[in-house]
């Protein structure tokens, strides 16, 4: 801290705060980061399974949303730590890639880090850690590739087994009282967009699309296979429901576009019209424009 003078001679203090900042090495970064990643797999971790609860987060600008998903959970805060955002983008892989267990894959990191701040306290190198992390994952893809059953089924016979497996993972969540009606809802969806080839199968989750409608129930959610178009009628005296029509829709825009700069003729004789027409400019008319000719400057 040192005082100087401004040309007044007022005095004001120079607060040198830079010199108490200090750069953190070795152990000390690790366990820092560790502890940064293991802040976010905390708020999860009272998130997880049947008895979770849910988290209910606050937007800027006012919006609440309510949830247990982690993948939502994690989107929703502002995460500024580096090491804690590789959390949140491993939580949004998950979500992408299975669609499910965002939160378990969380709580698991932020358990395999707290075992690996033990090893790094007794002298192991974050390498050799890292390492062995990587050897018990190999062993755990041995083991569930012994254990695992293959489940068989016909997309046009018998859906059960998908559904049970839908009904699992909804039991956690807000609508756990209809997951088995959701459940179905969610297969059929699937079904209805997935392409077989050969023996892989591809879902492109972009052909389905989810509306909510504030107001009514959960037992009133249905499965339209076909397009929604959530447009009111233009005139309060217009039929409420329309069977067997038909529907124009225009991919383009219905009115042409306003052009961007302003001009105004006005034709006030036959000659001018004609010399128009030709491609000529009309003398007598009056031409005005906004736009200005283009290599000239004002």
């Amino acid at each position: 801290m040192s005082m100087v003078f401004d040309e007044y001679g007022r005095p004001f203090i120079i607060l040198k705060e830079q010199q108490a900042k200090s750069r953190i090495k070795g152990l000390q970064a690790q366990k820092h980061n560790i502890m940064a990643a293991r802040s976010v797999s905390g708020l999860l971790r009272t998130s997880l399974g049947p008895k979770g609860m849910d988290k209910m987060m606050v937007s800027p600008d006012g919006d609440v949303t309510i949830t247990n998903d982690g993948a939502t959970i994690l989107d929703k805060m502002a995460v500024e730590h580096q090491v804690a955002r590789l959390l949140v983008e491993l939580s949004q892989s998950q979500d992408d890639e299975i669609g499910d267990g965002t939160t378990g894959v969380v709580v698991l990191a932020g358990a395999l880090l707290e075992q690996a701040e033990k090893l790094l306290d007794r002298g192991l190198h974050p390498v050799r850690v890292a390492e062995g992390f990587e050897a018990a994952c190999q062993v755990s893809l041995e083991t569930l590739e012994k254990i695992a059953d293959t489940v068989h089924f016909e997309k046009k016979v018998d859906d059960k087994v998908l559904v049970e497996t839908a009904s699992t993972t909804l039991s956690s969540k807000i609508i756990n009282v209809h997951k088995r009606k959701m459940a179905q809802i969610a297969v059929d969806a699937v079904l209805s967009v997935a392409q077989t080839v050969g023996d892989h199968t591809d879902v492109n989750f972009d052909l389905i699309k989810m509306e909510g409608k504030p107001g009514g129930r959960l037992e009133e959610t249905e499965l339209i296979k076909g397009i929604v178009i959530d447009k009111d009628m233009s005139h309060p005296q217009m039929p409420k429901e329309i069977r067997d029509v038909k529907m124009c829709i225009l991919t383009c825009p219905f009115e042409p576009p306003k052009p961007k700069t302003k001009h105004k003729l006005d034709i006030s004789s036959k000659e001018d019209y004609d010399k128009l027409f030709s491609g000529s400019r009309p003398t007598s008319g009056t031409w005005s424009s906004s736009a200005r000719p283009a290599g000239r400057t004002s």
